[in-house]
């Protein structure tokens, strides 16, 4: 795999510090356990949701941790099938952790699940200050404007 050197460039930014821990850790996402599956949708322009395969887990099984910049889901089964002879074993009912790093103003707004499926449901909230805002021209007088 190819190594890049960020250095130069964060020796010129400031408050991009995030940035750069983003661009360190594609190396070991790329790496990381695919467990479970999960699909992102774009749902519109700012509501979003994270879907997971966790069948044979139960909401007691999950847990779900949101911080301002990121979201960790982890998964516990319920060991009571340690007497259970199987004959296949084709359901995954492993322990996993999944991390997501959230954008500056994405909140996590709820989560469901349903059919062994989990929902997670995220949304932008873009504070006032950062949303566009028209700026009025004003209008000289034309008495104003001239000289005498």
């Amino acid at each position: 795999m190819r190594h890049f050197d960020f250095t130069p460039l964060m020796r010129s930014t400031i408050g991009f510090d995030r940035i750069g821990q983003l661009f360190e850790g594609l190396e070991q996402a790329s790496t990381a356990d695919k467990f479970p599956p999960y699909n992102i949708v774009k749902k519109d322009q700012d509501n979003y949701q994270i879907t997971m395969a966790v069948a044979g887990f139960s909401e007691d099984d999950i847990d779900i941790t949101a911080t301002e910049s990121a979201l960790k889901i982890t998964g516990k089964a319920s060991q009571s099938d340690e007497e259970t002879e199987f004959l296949h074993r084709g359901i995954a009912g492993r322990a996993f952790n999944q991390s997501f790093e959230l954008a500056d103003n994405i909140k996590v707004v709820g989560a469901s699940m349903k059919n062994g499926l989990l929902h997670i449901d995220l949304h932008r909230e873009i504070p006032e200050a950062h949303k566009p805002r028209t700026i009025e021209i004003k209008k000289q007088d034309l008495l104003e404007g001239q000289a005498a």
